[in-house]
């Protein structure tokens, strides 16, 4: 985790680290780099390139994986990570963090490509994310249960300090970006209307609204207190499946949310079932408390009978009605 301590040490310091702004440079999405993305991927590819265990990694930085120059025939482990989640947050000063997971060489003995990436999330062996916050948490898990670490900076240290996270099967706070409401489908349009309108509406009961715009941020809160997350395909981009990337993004997260007892899906299939096509692939992302993602599933595979709550049907969420 000497790459992680790295990059919190780097986020700590703010504008003193000189790490601020963007870089000239895209990533393979066509995104502008900022400087601490760079920073942390590098951070990250010299740690793994010293581990005798992994073959190979990838970064949703770089449009290719990358080999071990010492390990890549006999390494074991091939690593997938998002070195800084939630970057476009940095100067605001809003948590952001590192997302990996680990999936080992299918190919032993050969030296690793892109396609003994391309397994599906269920073949995880692990994965976790670091969130950079007032504390930095560890959240990791190895297919036996979840548990957390924070970073001692007295230390450095990481000492255990929850052995067991559970999701509550229900909750009553769900996480949505409101700004693309007039886009969402027609299942995902019901749900959020049914959780607003609160103790009158279908749900009787009342719920809170949240968004942070940094995916590790979003699902640590739901580890502390339940929730769902919704990041849901719509019609905005109309050829874009989804915004959020299988590998480096949902599927880890979906591996952690099960094994904490929740669920992760796209709205209609389980995170963890599907088989990435490529490296950079993006999907619709629903995960969280586990009753929650089974209501939104159940409108998704009945869609003719999410129109008769009306908030939706001729207004937006915050205009209100004309007249």
């Amino acid at each position: 985790m000497s790459a992680c301590e790295q990059i919190a040490a780097a986020v700590s310091l703010g504008p003193l680290a000189d790490l601020y702004g963007a870089t000239a440079q895209r990533n393979s999405h066509g995104e502008m780099q900022q400087k601490l993305d760079l920073f942390a991927d590098g951070c990250m590819a010299d740690a793994l390139s010293r581990c005798a265990h992994v073959a190979a990694w990838a970064s949703e930085e770089q449009e290719l994986p990358t080999a071990s120059p010492t390990h890549g025939v006999n390494g074991e482990y091939l690593v997938v990570f998002d070195p800084l989640d939630g970057s476009s947050n940095i100067e605001a000063n809003i948590s952001v963090g590192t997302i990996f997971s680990v999936l080992r060489h299918p190919f032993r003995g050969t030296p690793p490509g892109e396609a003994g990436f391309l397994q599906p999330g269920r073949r995880q062996v692990a994965a976790g994310y670091v969130v950079y916050g007032p504390a930095t948490v560890l959240v990791l898990s190895c297919g036996t249960g979840v548990s957390a670490f924070t970073l001692d900076p007295r230390g450095p240290a990481w000492q255990l300090t929850r052995a067991t996270i559970a999701l509550p099967e229900d909750a009553r706070e769900f996480a949505i970006n409101a700004s693309n409401q007039r886009f969402w489908e027609k299942p995902v349009q019901r749900y959020v209307a049914e959780c607003l309108a609160g103790e009158v509406g279908p749900r009787a009961s009342d719920f809170n609204m949240r968004w942070v715009a940094s995916l590790v941020a979003e699902v640590h809160r739901i580890f502390s207190r339940g929730g769902v997350f919704l990041y849901p395909r719509d019609a905005k981009e109309p050829k874009k499946p989804g915004r959020l990337r299988l590998l480096y993004e949902a599927a880890p997260m979906a591996f952690l949310v099960e094994q904490a007892g929740g669920a992760a899906v796209t709205g209609t299939q389980p995170l963890l079932d599907i088989v990435p096509d490529t490296l950079h692939q993006k999907v619709p992302v629903i995960l969280g408390s586990k009753h929650e993602v089974e209501r939104i599933v159940r409108y998704h595979a009945d869609p003719q009978e999410n129109t008769h709550w009306p908030l939706f049907k001729e207004r937006s969420l915050f205009v209100p009605p004309a007249g």
